[in-house]
């Protein structure tokens, strides 16, 4: 490949991951405005034309009076109040759609134009069926509200966010790759260690957008609104009540939090402390620059989290905290795919 195509597939790339930012924050609209299980059909064609006159919005309303939430919590809601909610789940599903468009499009340009050397089409492919599995696990997971308990559930959620970050990873580094490719060298020893450390933070900041989810699936955040102590304790008695133990993890709006709190204050101590290992160490002038993006972030998103839990997750602030840990992720990939690039003498410590 030469470098114009590099450069013309690696924003591609850029793009598409700037739409999973964007579907990740209205996918956050959507769950705090409690309007995910306003579509009770998966229609992946017809389905990106919304009701057009009043008559199909009566029919689109009273298929959702049919649902257990409408009778069981939403049953005083009208036909303007329905359009609200209607229209956060109808634009997240088209913005998925969109990405799918924006993803395969190009891609067949640039394959049939030949733009495209024969070892990065699977991984773009690879990219391509996490996209549709991601669609269907999103239905998946709203068919789960449709029952009698009208909350979807906090596995099929937390599958449905975790599928979205490995989206965003995939591309991101495939982008960055091709900006700036990674060589195999003789790293010194120092070097070695700083990326082994960014891959275990990298680990770290997965597990914390993973709690999280489990967080906002059983809606934990609206429980232990105070901070550092969760209501006076560090851990709540509380945590392991359910029986057998294991399901506390999962259930337990006391454990759950913890857990995601554990993450954050982890990444809060970490993070600094690599910042400093990483400006210490002979790195290039990106490296550093992505490690102090890093911790721009991680304070800023760590701000987020805090004000969010204080005020019982209002939608602003949710939204904006959701967005924020795949900002942070963004970072430390930068900041991992820098460590990994050779640029002269800044490889050798």
């Amino acid at each position: 490949m030469d470098s114009v195509a590099r450069r013309q597939i690696a924003l591609w790339l850029f793009i598409c991951s700037a739409m999973v930012f964007a579907i990740l924050v209205v996918g956050g609209v959507t769950r705090l405005t409690h309007s995910g299980l306003s579509i009770v059909e998966w229609k992946p064609i017809v389905g990106v034309i919304p009701p057009l006159n009043q008559s199909e919005w009566d029919e689109t309303f009273e298929k959702y009076k049919k649902t257990p939430e409408y009778q069981k919590v939403n049953h005083q809601m009208e036909l303007d109040e329905f359009k609200g909610i209607f229209f956060w789940e109808y634009w997240h599903r088209v913005l998925g759609r969109l990405i799918g468009a924006v993803f395969l499009l190009p891609f067949l340009y640039f394959w049939l134009r030949r733009k495209i050397d024969r070892p990065l089409v699977p991984k773009l492919l690879g990219i391509f069926v996490l996209g549709g599995l991601q669609g269907a696990m999103g239905w998946y997971m709203v068919k789960s509200g449709l029952v009698d308990d009208p909350r979807v559930s906090q596995f099929r959620l937390t599958a449905h966010l975790s599928l979205a970050f490995l989206i965003f990873i995939s591309m991101m580094w495939v982008a960055l790759d091709l900006l700036t490719a990674r060589q195999r060298s003789t790293a010194s020893e120092a070097l070695r260690n700083l990326q082994r450390t960014g891959i275990m933070l990298a680990i770290l900041a997965f597990y914390t957008v993973v709690t999280g989810g489990f967080v906002a699936g059983i809606r934990a955040g609206k429980a232990y609104n105070t901070f550092p102590l969760m209501n006076g304790h560090f851990l709540p008695p509380e945590s392991f009540i359910i029986e057998p133990w294991y399901l506390n993890f999962f259930h337990n709006m006391a454990l759950v939090q913890f857990d995601h709190r554990l993450g954050a204050w982890l990444l809060a101590f970490l993070v600094p402390w690599f910042f400093l290992k990483v400006w210490a160490a002979n790195v290039s002038n990106r490296a550093r620059l992505a490690a102090a993006f890093l911790l721009v972030s991680l304070i800023i998103q760590i701000s987020l989290g805090i004000a969010t839990l204080l005020l019982a997750v209002p939608v602003a602030l949710g939204t904006a905290h959701q967005g924020g840990s795949m900002v942070v992720f963004g970072a430390l990939l930068w900041l991992n795919h820098e460590l990994r690039v050779v640029r002269g003498p800044a490889a050798i410590a």
